[in-house]
């Protein structure tokens, strides 16, 4: 076999490895909030994750076992440990504002996101889930799970609003830097959803749901928490009993109370003008809050939990969860941990009146399912989407597939 010269075959060895980065960099990139240089190039979804595989780390291993040899270190010296807000217990309070614009936000949102749906239907596979949004299901062959056709066709159902915004849970706590949810108070403590939890512990307040703001700091001595006020401060809720866990009479059938509000514009597509907007809001919102507030997921199932740490609930059912004996694999929380963006495929034409085929599924592009929504409600997309449905490519006729170079 004939060698190539040193110095050709680095820089093929170079070039290979510039790929490979790139193609990394891209599959982990659902980042079209943080990313400045928005391009307009195609942006290809990070593929399925396989159920024995866990989540990509948000911070590298090396750098989590330098963390914890630092802190192993620091408490064994006896020494207050400086924390700043929030690890102190107060708030931030240049993102007070921010968590009450997201909470608005989402119940914007929503509300949007319910007017709109009884114009333009949803649908989803009743064996596999996955979310169609359109007048006419589209016919693409991608349903592979245990009972699916052979074919690989979909059965499809009316969907809802669930199946655009799915709906993320946490546990509520009273104290965010108290002990975390034993197994034994699964049932007892109340979960709402991860973004009002998040809201809520960076400063709003909702009265269905108390919290415990702090006046003085904790201190850190030794790796040991200290905290000088007291357990339930009896100025909080004009001086009546708190309880930590377990509002049941003050919930009403929703999962939590929080009203809609009723969108401003009469027509759908100023109303789904609102709800673009609203969904931009929340999720830059919520980039901005997790920059300081963590969340923990678990690395092979959806569970979230807003808070330092993880609850110790034994609920997990996803890859070898016998050898943890039901608990989580938690690591830190991405923004997609906690509003999930469901791709659909994007639907140049509405209008057409023709289903997406099988046969051209390589030119289709996809998109969130709520941006879906909007779109064809009348909203315009923003640039930062481009990427994603292939705003660039023409999508043949059947007859003209065969003559595409």
């Amino acid at each position: 076999m004939h060698m190539l010269p040193r110095r050709i075959s680095g820089l093929i060895k170079q070039r290979r490895t510039e790929g490979v980065r790139r193609n990394v960099s891209t599959s982990l990139v659902p980042s079209f909030y943080t990313d400045p240089a928005r391009s307009t190039e195609h942006v290809e979804l990070p593929r399925r994750r396989q159920r024995s595989e866990r989540k990509p780390l948000v911070t590298a291993v090396n750098e989590l076992k330098r963390r914890a040899r630092s802190e192993r270190q620091s408490r064994q010296v006896v020494s207050e440990i400086t924390l700043r807000p929030p690890e102190n217990g107060l708030l931030v309070k240049r993102l007070v504002p921010v968590a009450h614009e997201v909470y608005n936000a989402r119940q914007l949102l929503f509300g949007c996101a319910s007017r709109v749906s009884d114009n333009v239907p949803v649908h989803v596979c009743r064996l596999c889930g996955e979310v169609h949004v359109g007048t006419i299901p589209h016919l693409i062959r991608t349903c592979d799970v245990a009972g699916s056709l052979a074919n690989k066709e979909h059965s499809w159902a009316r969907g809802g609003i669930e199946h655009v915004l799915p709906l993320v849970e946490s546990f509520h706590l009273y104290d965010r830097l108290g002990r975390a949810v034993s197994h034994e108070e699964r049932l007892l403590v109340d979960r709402i959803p991860a973004v009002v939890e998040l809201c809520i512990q960076a400063g709003v307040d909702v009265p269905e749901f108390p919290t415990k703001r702090r006046i003085f700091p904790v201190y850190n001595v030794a790796g040991k928490m200290i905290d000088f006020e007291r357990k339930f401060p009896r100025d909080y809720s004009n001086g009546k009993d708190i309880q930590t866990h377990g509002f049941w009479e003050k919930k009403n059938s929703q999962r939590c109370s929080v009203s809609q509000p009723f969108p401003y514009a009469d027509s759908v597509q100023g109303i789904a003008a609102q709800g673009m907007e609203a969904w931009e809001k929340l999720r830059s919102g919520v980039s901005k809050l997790m920059t300081e507030y963590i969340a923990q997921t678990c690395g092979f199932c959806p569970e979230v939990q807003v808070g330092i740490k993880g609850h110790r609930a034994r609920i997990c059912r996803a890859y070898k969860h016998q050898m943890r004996d039901g608990q989580h694999a938690w690591q830190e929380a991405t923004l997609d941990d906690l509003v999930p963006p469901v791709y659909v495929w994007h639907v140049p034409n509405p209008h057409s009146g023709k289903p997406l085929m099988n046969e051209l599924r390589r030119y289709y592009g996809k998109l969130p399912a709520v941006v879906e929504l909007f779109s064809q409600a009348g909203a315009s997309i923003d640039e930062a989407y481009r990427g994603l449905m292939r705003g660039d490519v023409t999508v043949p006729e059947l007859d003209e597939e065969k003559l595409v170079v």
